[in-house]
């Protein structure tokens, strides 16, 4: 199967959806648009889209098909009313959802005579044209290599292998950091700005401090490939640095939430190694 015409269809005009239409209008792909509400859609129609009235016309006008919906399940409730307009089609789902729902999802296409792209756009935001976005691909590589062209004006490409849900298991992996490290970002800066000082005057260090965080990931990756990093004098000096964060925060009146979270890790990690005679670490009770 060849992508050899310019041209996509793109189900779905959430933020992320509409960066994508204008991304590959941008690079002279004639897109055409469906989406739920339609002034979504005509919004994307006075940039040069083309609206479908129907998600049967959407299909019709494209062999490639990429999906920006909510959930997985989203994608059987717009495609299924037009499920026999899918054969010889490739469904390119770039939503977020759990890897198995992903594979379930490849699954239920192909049964349905299509071929199937599991995507997990890694980007600033909606902002895909972002220095460090990129877009993580899984599925059968020849399908990928047949449209990577195509779809290469979304963002960088990084193809993970043949598992439909692999693209999603590294993009979970990464917002698995990025959603703590966001509320830890707002409990800091509302510690700072409770007790009287600036945030802006805070930020440069903040963002100093983050480069280092390589040099972590690196580290521990290594531990954790050998069952992670458990020293118990390290595990009890994590529980009293947890507790003066706690401390730090809830004297000026800022919820602890996170901190007392992380600190109820280290703690457990403290008994686990009494129970078991040695160190236990803090990944090994996440990996169960």
């Amino acid at each position: 199967m060849s992508a050899t015409k310019r041209s996509v269809t793109v189900i779905g005009l959430g933020p992320m959806g509409q960066a994508m239409v204008r991304a590959f209008l941008k690079a002279g792909v004639a897109v055409t648009v469906w989406n739920r509400s339609p002034e979504k859609a005509e919004a994307m129609v006075e940039l040069g889209a083309t609206r479908a009235g129907t998600v049967a016309a959407a299909l019709d006008a494209n062999e490639l098909v990429v999906l920006s919906l909510t959930h997985y399940d989203a994608m059987y409730t717009v495609l299924e009313p037009a499920a026999d307009r899918l054969r010889g089609k490739v469904i390119a789902n770039l939503s977020s959802d759990s890897p198995e729902k992903a594979r379930r999802g490849a699954a239920w296409v192909r049964e349905r005579g299509a071929e199937f792209l599991s995507g997990g756009v890694m980007s600033a935001g909606d902002n895909i044209e972002h220095p460090a976005s990129y877009i993580f691909y899984s599925g059968p590589r020849e399908v990928f290599d047949a449209h990577a062209e195509l779809l290469l004006p979304l963002s960088p490409q990084e193809y993970l292998g043949a598992d439909d849900g692999l693209a999603q298991v590294f993009y979970q992996g990464l917002l698995t950091i990025f959603h703590p490290w966001l509320l830890a970002f707002d409990q800091a800066t509302a510690m700072i700005e409770r007790a009287g000082h600036d945030i802006a005057q805070f930020v440069p260090f903040a963002v100093r401090s983050n480069a280092a965080f390589p040099y972590f990931m690196e580290q521990f990756s290594v531990e954790n490939q050998q069952g992670g990093w458990a020293d118990v004098p390290g595990l009890r000096m994590m529980d009293a640095g947890a507790q003066h964060i706690i401390d730090a925060s809830e004297e000026v009146g800022v919820d602890a939430t996170l901190s007392h979270t992380a600190q109820a890790f280290w703690r457990k990690a403290v008994t686990a190694s009494a129970e078991a005679d040695r160190a236990v670490s803090t990944y090994e009770l996440m990996r169960g």
